[in-house]
C-alpha cells in the first residue's frame, strides 16, 4: 500500500494500474486531460471515468453481458454495498471506495449515472418529452460533473451549478453531434415537442433528412450555449486551480458545437470540420488558465 497519501489514493500500486488500463483501452484523450491533476485528484477521477466506461459499455450493448438492465442493476448493487461495507471485491471497487472516501462522493450521483444507462437499456429512447429529455442529461452528464467537482475541489455549492450548466451543455452537444449514428441505432434523442414545432418525423430514419431538422437542431445548440455561458459564470467564481479540468472540457465541446453550427443540420452525417489542432490547443490552454 502507498504510505504518502499526498502523492495518490492510497490504494496498491496494482489497482491504480488496473483502472487506469480501463481508461487507457477506452482510447479517450481523457486520460491525457486529467494529467493536470495532482496525483490523489487524477487517480479519482480515473477511477470515477472508469466506472463510467464500464457502466456506458453495458448500456451500449459493448460488453459481454446477456442481460444489460441486469448487468446495470448488479452496478447499482455494487454502488450500495461500497457506501455500506466499506469493502471491494475488485481493483476498481478498491479504488472507486478510496475515492469516494477521500473526496466525499455521493452515492446518488453513481445510481444517478447507473438510471441515466437504464434510461438507454431495451427500447431505444425516441422522441423523449423535454422533461424526459432533461432527465437524460442529468444522469448521464451532470451526474459524473456532480461527481467530479467534488474531486477537483470546487466550493460547494457553486461545483454543483458548474455540474448542472456544464453537464447539459456537453450532453446536448452530443445529441446534436450524433444524430445519425443514433439513428442508425434506432436512437432519436431530440425532444417531441421541438420535433412537432418544426414538422419532423419522430422515425429516427425519417429525422435526419427532414427540412425543419436545421431549423430544431439550432434551437438546441442556443440552448447548449446558454448552458456554456452560465457555466463560465459560474466557473468565474471559483479559485482557478479547482475548475481548470472543467474548462478544458468546456473549450473541447464549444470548438465541436461551434462547427456544428457552421456546418448546419441539412446533412447531419456529412463531415465535421473543426479549427486546426493549434488554434484548439491554444484555446484549451487559455480556458484551462495555463501558460501559452
Amino acid at each position: 500500500m502507498k504510505k504518502d497519501a499526498s502523492l495518490g489514493l492510497v490504494c496498491a500500486p496494482a489497482d491504480l494500474a488496473a483502472v487506469e488500463e480501463i481508461v487507457t483501452r477506452s482510447g479517450t484523450s481523457f486520460g491525457k486531460g486529467m494529467r493536470i491533476l495532482p496525483p490523489a485528484r487524477r487517480d479519482a477521477m480515473f477511477a470515477v471515468y472508469a466506472f463510467c466506461r464500464e457502466v456506458d459499455d453495458i448500456a451500449d450493448g459493448d460488453s459481454a453481458h446477456e442481460d444489460s438492465r441486469a448487468a446495470l442493476q448488479a452496478w447499482r448493487e455494487r454502488i450500495s454495498a461500497l457506501y455500506r461495507t466499506r469493502e471491494g471485491r475488485d481493483a476498481l471497487d478498491r479504488v472507486l471506495l478510496a475515492a469516494i472516501e477521500r473526496f466525499h462522493l455521493r452515492e446518488e450521483d453513481f445510481l444517478a449515472v447507473i438510471d441515466g444507462m437504464l434510461m438507454d437499456c431495451g427500447a431505444p429512447i425516441v422522441a423523449p418529452d423535454e422533461e424526459t429529455l432533461d432527465l437524460y442529461c442529468d444522469r448521464v452528464a451532470s451526474a459524473v460533473g456532480r461527481l467530479s467537482v467534488r474531486i477537483f475541489g470546487t466550493p460547494e455549492p457553486v461545483g454543483d451549478e458548474v455540474a448542472h450548466h456544464l453537464g447539459r451543455a456537453l450532453q446536448l452537444t452530443n445529441i446534436l453531434r450524433d444524430i445519425s449514428e443514433d439513428a442508425e441505432r434506432g436512437r432519436l434523442y431530440l425532444p417531441r415537442e421541438l420535433l412537432k414545432r418544426f414538422g419532423v418525423p419522430t422515425d429516427p430514419r425519417e429525422a435526419p433528412y427532414a427540412r425543419g431538422l436545421d431549423g430544431l437542431c439550432r434551437v438546441l445548440a442556443a440552448r447548449a450555449q446558454d448552458h456554456f455561458r452560465k457555466a463560465e459564470e459560474l466557473m468565474r467564481r471559483c479559485p482557478p486551480a479547482t475548475i481548470r479540468p472543467a474548462r478544458v472540457m468546456a473549450a473541447s465541446y464549444e470548438v465541436v458545437l461551434g462547427a456544428l453550427m457552421r456546418r448546419g443540420w441539412r446533412n447531419p452525417a456529412a463531415p465535421l470540420h473543426v479549427w486546426d489542432g493549434w488554434k484548439k490547443f491554444r484555446m484549451l490552454l487559455a480556458w484551462a488558465g495555463l501558460p501559452l
